[in-house]
């Protein structure tokens, strides 16, 4: 603890923190940290939001990268840009969070590990919405320690973007976009290409952290007058070596993933909010375990297909805000080794398993004088369970003290359904149990904020409560060679502190053109009282962050010339695995011309050696070089 005083002293010292929009502006957000939206200030949950002025200034290329900088967000990755990762809340693991684009849940229903592969450009997003702690009675099943939202951009006018970057070990990226304004709405489109050799080689010398992505995203609104009609469909393509990713015993892995979504969505207006959506979610797998060789080891072969349907309604009135919801969602995967075997096999698909969900929210929110609360109830029944309808509940409170502070305090529970992998992934030494239970949780939450012209302070204490978590298990005492298992392993209870600092320089100063325009500094602390039986070795459950410090700015040096920097130090806890500490510091330099922007990124600047993973070794420094524009165009409605 003294050594990370010590850093943290330094580097405030040093002033290195990161971009943020004002405090006024992030406040006035409505965010869905509920199921009826409420402002930043009001919520009664942790919701980190990253805006958009962020995610443009960031030392970030990827969405995964972004929420490296979110203080209670453990990003473990395993490749470069984006490629693969897994993405964790609070010490819970990657299958526990639930993703979700414009509040669509695109989550991955074979594994986590593709979750984080969104279907989208991040010049089309708008914000990012963090919901810390369980979700249930918002975004139901996998939501069982948060949920990450992707909200996208409504175009203010027309235009066409265009941005191109290239650097270290042969990396080059290119985005093209438009957006185009029509009589009450827009449509906007956009596709991007990513490549690079990557930074590790196979013993024999050979590529095997290379790796291409294609990505390509349409999106629109319209509105009728009484009713907005919204759309969108994306795709995602990525070739990428996957090095030891899943076995330190073979370096020539190789992965191929495609992912695509389309969704449409109708929301009434006025005082009864009527809001009708359908979506589709595609996802396909090839894993190779020797890269180009099925002769060697057979390609894993792994195809899914998620459809639901999510009827929501909003009432307004003296009482307050009621929201109800119902959500059907149906889950089909079919595979070379995950499922059932199939009566007809379909080519390489031999196994295959449906499951079906039906979700019922039930919210309301009410603000009495200084008091804003809401309660709410969650009912589950999955087809692919044996425990029948579940109930969630959780009720979240915010009281406020004086026009800066506010307290607040939350009870919330949450379940997760085992994905297809935990169910059925029985090979390469792996035994699954297809009888696995849900996941269940139960959260306390309480803490205190300082809103302020120019400060934005947080302090918020947690306790987690879960039972029948899944874990991936290995008994040694049965031997070295004993199969990973996995498992309803354990109960496991999770105590932490968040505390974050941001500044808005410019405004707490009075001093509109002041060179640090924002500062901000978080610390994360957890821990867990499961420790492992000394035969038995955990994949997941028992890895968590225990400290996490995100120290960050962004300065405006000239009119045009801005910098800004992000370091952040990561202390893990690695179960039976010693992972070393490591700091890291990211920069970004750029320089606005009217329609031009160039700049210079720097991923891991002092060139560390670090590890997410106990024998994966991580990229040192990274430098990108790019150059955007945007030119405004004008159509025939603006003329």
């Amino acid at each position: 603890m003294k050594r990370i005083a010590f850093l943290i002293a330094l580097i405030s010292a040093a002033t290195i923190a990161f971009a943020q929009s004002p405090t006024e502006t992030l406040d006035s957000i409505r965010v869905t940290a509920t199921r009826v939206p409420v402002a930043l200030h009001s919520s009664a949950r942790i919701v980190t939001l990253l805006d958009s002025l962020t995610i443009a200034s960031a030392p970030a290329e990827t969405v995964n990268d972004l929420l490296k900088y979110a203080l209670g967000v453990d990003v473990r990755q395993r490749g470069a840009m984006g490629m693969q990762t897994d993405i964790s809340i609070r010490g819970g693991t990657y299958n526990q969070v639930a993703v979700l684009l414009d509040g669509i849940n695109i989550t991955d229903p074979q594994t986590g590990h593709n979750s984080f592969d969104f279907p989208v450009n991040i010049c089309d997003i708008e914000r990012i919405e963090v919901l810390e702690g369980p979700a249930a009675r918002v975004y139901g099943t996998s939501s069982l320690l948060g949920a990450v939202n992707i909200v996208t951009r409504k175009a203010s006018g027309s235009s066409v973007n265009a941005s191109l970057e290239g650097g270290s070990f042969v990396s080059a990226g290119t985005t093209a976009s438009a957006e185009i304004m029509h009589p009450g709405g827009f449509n906007g489109i956009s596709a991007s290409y990513q490549r690079s050799n990557g930074f590790s080689r196979n013993a024999a010398g050979g590529l095997n952290g290379d790796y291409d992505a294609v990505k390509a995203f349409w999106h629109g609104s319209h509105d009728f007058g009484r009713r907005d009609l919204r759309w969108q469909a994306g795709l995602s393509n990525k070739n990428f070596g996957s090095s030891t990713f899943y076995s330190s015993k073979y370096d020539d892995q190789f992965e191929h993933t495609l992912k695509t979504f389309a969704a449409l969505r109708s929301e009434g207006k006025g005082t009864l909010h009527f809001t009708p959506a359908l979506y589709w979610n595609h996802g396909e797998d090839r894993f190779e375990l020797f890269r180009g060789a099925p002769e060697k080891y057979p390609y894993n072969y792994h195809k899914t297909d998620v459809v639901g349907a999510n009827l929501s309604f909003r009432v307004e009135s003296r009482l307050g805000e009621t929201a109800f919801s119902a959500e059907a969602r149906h889950e089909r995967i079919v595979s070379t080794n995950l499922g059932e075997k199939l009566a007809q096999p379909r080519g390489n698909y031999i196994c295959g398993l449906s499951r079906t969900a039906l979700n019922l929210f039930l919210e309301h929110h009410v603000s009495i004088g200084r008091l804003s609360a809401s309660a709410g109830l969650t009912a589950v029944y999955n087809t692919g369970n044996r425990e029948g309808v579940k109930l969630f509940p959780g009720v979240d409170a915010n009281f406020k003290i004086s026009n800066a502070f506010r307290i607040y305090a939350s009870y919330n529970t949450s379940y997760r359904m085992p994905t297809f992998t935990d169910l059925y992934y029985s090979v390469g030494g792996h035994l699954a149990d297809p009888n696995l239970k849900a996941e269940k949780l139960r959260a306390l939450e309480g803490g205190v904020k300082y809103l302020g012209r120019g400060i934005r302070a947080v302090a918020t204490v947690y306790y987690n409560r879960g039972y029948d978590l899944i874990d991936w298990i290995m008994d040694t005492s049965a031997g070295e060679d004993a199969p990973w298992t996995s498992m309803n392993h354990t109960r496991l209870n999770t105590f932490g502190q968040e505390i974050t600092l941001r500044l808005a320089l410019p405004d707490l100063l009075g001093r509109p053109g002041f060179f640090v325009r924002t500062l901000s500094l978080g610390y994360t602390h957890l821990s867990q009282d499961k420790p492992m039986e000394i035969h038995l070795r955990s994949l997941y459950s028992m890895e968590y962050i225990r400290h996490k410090v995100v120290v960050q700015a962004d300065f405006r040096i000239l009119d045009k010339l801005s910098i800004d920097l992000s370091w952040r130090y990561v202390d893990r806890n690695a179960g039976s695995t010693l992972l070393t500490p490591y700091s890291l510091l990211d920069a970004k330099v750029s320089y606005d011309f009217p329609l031009l922007n160039l700049y210079l990124r720097a991923n891991n600047l002092l060139n560390r050696n670090w590890y997410d993973f106990g024998d994966i070794p991580q990229p040192g420094i990274w430098v990108m070089a790019g150059v955007s524009c945007k030119l405004p165009i004008r159509t025939e409605n603006q003329k």
